[in-house]
């Protein structure tokens, strides 16, 4: 088979409802191109920008992938599921008419700074080889050690009834349902991440990315060159 002979940087705006892995596959039979990677994986149920790199730009990947990145989440109160998104089985409700707006800013005030962070079962980091979320669909839980993250600034940027979002900038590594459940254990209530955009990674912003709809197929005119 013939592939193009493309190389660059691609920002795109990744769908609700695929996952990373799904994107990048239908990247590559768009450029038919050879090699695609993308840096960052975003969950299924989250959107936003990912950054996908095309031909010799993938030996490129790590140095995107350590970049700070800025998230936009929603969240609501008096729920708690399995995996910490709406994709999990709820496990346990609790009250939640005690949480007011300044609790909220006064809890995620908490979180700012160096923190470690336990990564959460339903994840595709693995340990021992094996993606933990695959051992979290077999009903397994292993002891995950916590990392050292840092978030830089929480904004609280809407408060309604039972639901709350925040912005998020924050250091790689950073798991947003993660630090949902831990806002909510701040608050003496359970969390659950209903809604997760990706809005920065380093420099690139979402507003410059493009809908996978509008990527012609074998035109490079979306894609960025940067200096190695």
């Amino acid at each position: 088979m013939q592939y193009n002979d493309f190389s660059g940087l691609l920002l795109v705006n990744k769908p609700v409802g695929i996952t990373s892995f799904k994107l990048v596959h239908i990247i590559k039979k768009k450029f038919n191109v050879k090699k695609a990677g993308h840096c960052g994986t975003l969950d299924p149920l989250a959107s936003g920008l990912m950054i996908v790199l095309i031909g010799k730009y993938t030996k490129l990947q790590d140095k995107f992938m350590k970049q700070d990145k800025v998230y936009y989440a929603t969240i609501k109160l008096g729920i708690k599921t399995d995996s910490g998104d709406l994709d999990g089985k709820i496990i346990s409700r609790s009250d939640s008419s005690h949480v007011t707006k300044d609790s909220i800013e006064n809890a995620c005030k908490t979180f700012i700074g160096k923190i470690e962070q336990i990564p959460p079962m339903y994840s595709a980091l693995k340990v021992n080889g094996q993606k933990l979320y695959e051992l979290a669909r077999k009903g397994i839980t292993i002891e995950r050690k916590p990392r050292e993250i840092t978030i830089y600034d929480i904004e609280l940027v809407d408060f309604k009834e039972d639901t709350f979002s925040i912005r998020v900038k924050c250091s790689s590594g950073t798991y947003i349902r993660t630090l949902s459940e831990d806002i909510g254990t701040k608050l003496n209530t359970d969390t659950v991440l209903i809604n997760l955009v990706r809005e920065e990674i380093g420099k690139y912003k979402l507003k410059d990315a493009v809908n996978i709809e509008d990527i012609k197929e074998n035109n490079p005119e979306y894609l960025q060159e940067i200096d190695f």
